[in-house]
């Protein structure tokens, strides 16, 4: 069976991100994290926006590909510090998603849409990157809210949910509302929001 471009790069993202070599468990099983985020993103996605682009679901894909080769603690531990890591973070997934891209036979105007959405560009004003940062946020909320929970204090989460909120669409406010939270996380959310 011959595969499409898009197969053959969801499975060369599925195996760069399979040597991730944290783990996380979910539902009672081992996975590798970036993996199960790649997972969660595209699911996401598909639920959310069912007629997705070719472009914007590889993005999804990709968006945290190998990132446990660039630790944040190579960066200083400060704003300014997280600000640089994030900001090369975007451009090393981009760089590594489109040396796949291009191995498995995408043309350069594919690849550069790919890029441009990866890296996050124009964010509330390309319908694309909007989406891509609504469904990032889902997942956040969904699956990597409760582990913040854990570790910061009231006004930080409030502060953490409200950004998150705030580079959202309406579209996303509402599926964000549908979720299923544990009772004090929905109301956390509710007081970050003013609700």
């Amino acid at each position: 069976m011959i595969l499409t471009p898009f197969q053959n790069a969801s499975a060369r993202i599925d195996a760069e991100n399979a040597q991730d070599p944290n783990s996380e468990i979910f539902q009672s099983k081992s996975y590798p994290k970036e993996l199960l985020y790649s997972n969660r993103m595209y699911e996401r996605l598909l639920d959310f926006h069912p007629n997705a682009s070719e472009e914007v679901q590889i993005a999804a894909k990709a968006q945290h590909i190998c990132r446990w080769k660039m630790p944040r603690e190579s960066y200083p531990m400060d704003r300014v510090g997280y600000l640089k890591w994030r900001e090369e973070l975007k451009k090393f997934h981009a760089k590594t998603t489109a040396g796949i891209l291009a191995s498995v036979g995408y043309s350069q105007e594919f690849i550069d849409r790919v890029s441009f959405l990866i890296e996050k560009k124009l964010l509330k004003k390309d319908e694309e990157t909007q989406l891509l940062e609504d469904v990032i946020c889902l997942v956040f909320l969904e699956h990597y809210l409760e582990p913040f929970v854990q570790k910061h204090d009231t006004e930080k989460l409030k502060n953490i949910i409200l950004k998150t909120w705030n580079k959202m669409s309406e579209k996303g406010h509402q599926a964000a509302l549908k979720i299923s939270y544990t009772d004090e996380n929905l109301q956390l959310i509710k007081d970050a929001l003013g609700l």
